[in-house]
């Protein structure tokens, strides 16, 4: 493993306990399909969340926030519509969460968009 997939795995650590803290339940990690990865899936209550870690050290080139494109959005509504449709949870209700963490900053936006 590189050490940018260390820090990112880390980053990813991090999330999760943040919002296990928060009452989130973990359901699963690194879901990948052709075209698009979700970090965290969770459950809040009866909502699905999938949750995209973005990791930052420097806010350079804009931040953590900044790197959430439309594009990015896409791919993860793609891998999102993959998981719902193979868990068997194709109508649950589900909402897509960001955790930034810049520098040591960690920042949690519930419901950052929709799909």
């Amino acid at each position: 493993m590189t050490s940018r997939q260390q820090k990112g795995q880390a980053g990813e650590d991090a999330a999760a306990a943040h919002l296990a803290r928060h009452g989130l339940r973990l359901v699963e990690r690194n879901f990948r399909v052709r075209g698009g990865e979700i970090d965290l899936i969770c459950q809040d209550g009866p909502l699905t969340v999938f949750v995209e870690v973005r990791l930052r050290t420097s806010s350079g080139f804009g931040g953590a926030a900044a790197s959430i494109t439309a594009a990015k959005q896409g791919r993860l509504i793609l891998a999102a519509r993959h998981w719902l449709a193979r868990s068997g949870h194709g109508e649950s209700p589900c909402r897509f969460d960001c955790v930034l963490i810049d520098g040591e900053q960690l920042t949690w936006l519930r419901d950052a968009f929709s799909a």
